[in-house]
């Protein structure tokens, strides 16, 4: 494996990051501040507890796997479809590298940047809710888990993206809506029986529900279902983009 190459790659992402740290860090913060003041404030003076959690607390996890995965994506998608714009893209498929290689390097860089911010944004939320972590290894296993699939996924929608529109296409119309729909600031079990059965083709509320029982112990599905699911989404975006090196799909021109 060739080291050298994505220690390159890695740090060029990273250098981007932190050139563009308003954009990159300071509005995701701001942003779930917002979320705190509005949600928890205004909406937590009317639920007390949701399964026994304070409703500013309970809020927390799915805050920050709202911002995880639209950061992971954003990041990635945007790190590989910048050069593939300008050109340089053809470059690095010359270069006698393996698929893989590039891959860990996008996004390996994506979802570092997207694991900083949440766990800026878990650091945020201690000003604001008095927050416990129940299993803080299953909390740090599903976020790593989270933002690695997602930024795989991302790093597809940047190999798929024929402008910048279409970079925000996916992020915007169908993760957004997932996230929110999938129990980010409530219970599944709050819901009628009926929406509760469709809420569970939601692949999110897996993600969610046990990144949650990390920190409170309490989840809407068992915690098995929930690392099977973002294990088989991280194994499929990786077949995916194999795939797509495989066949040169909208990398070769």
């Amino acid at each position: 494996m060739n080291r050298t190459a994505i220690a390159a790659i890695y740090r060029n992402e990273m250098a981007r990051f932190f050139r563009t740290l308003a954009q990159s860090f300071i509005s995701p913060v701001l942003s779930a501040s917002l979320y705190f003041v509005v949600f928890g404030a205004a909406i937590g003076s009317r639920i007390d507890e949701v399964e026994g959690v304070s409703y500013g607390a309970f809020i927390v996890p799915g805050l920050i796997m709202l911002t995880v995965m639209t950061q992971a994506i954003s990041n990635a998608s945007f790190g590989i479809y910048f050069p593939k714009f300008i050109g340089t893209f053809n470059e690095l498929l010359s270069a006698p590298l393996n698929f893989l290689e590039i891959v860990i390097g996008y996004a390996g860089a994506a979802a570092t940047k997207s694991m900083f911010i949440g766990i800026i944004i878990l650091i945020t939320s201690f000003f604001f809710v008095d927050l416990q972590i129940a299993h803080p290894l299953a909390m740090v296993v599903f976020l790593v888990l989270t933002c690695v699939s997602f930024a795989l996924f991302g790093f597809i929608i940047g190999i798929w993206a024929g402008n910048f529109e279409q970079l925000q296409l996916i992020p915007l119309l169908v993760i957004t809506p997932l996230v929110f729909l999938g129990g980010s600031f409530y219970s599944i079990s709050m819901l009628p029986p009926v929406w509760q059965t469709i809420s569970m083709f939601n692949p999110v509320v897996y993600l969610i529900s046990g990144f949650r029982w990390a920190f409170f112990g309490v989840a809407d599905v068992p915690i098995g279902l929930s690392l099977l699911a973002i294990g088989a989404f991280t194994a499929a975006c990786l077949g995916v983009v194999a795939f797509i090196f495989k066949t040169g799909w909208r990398i070769r021109q």
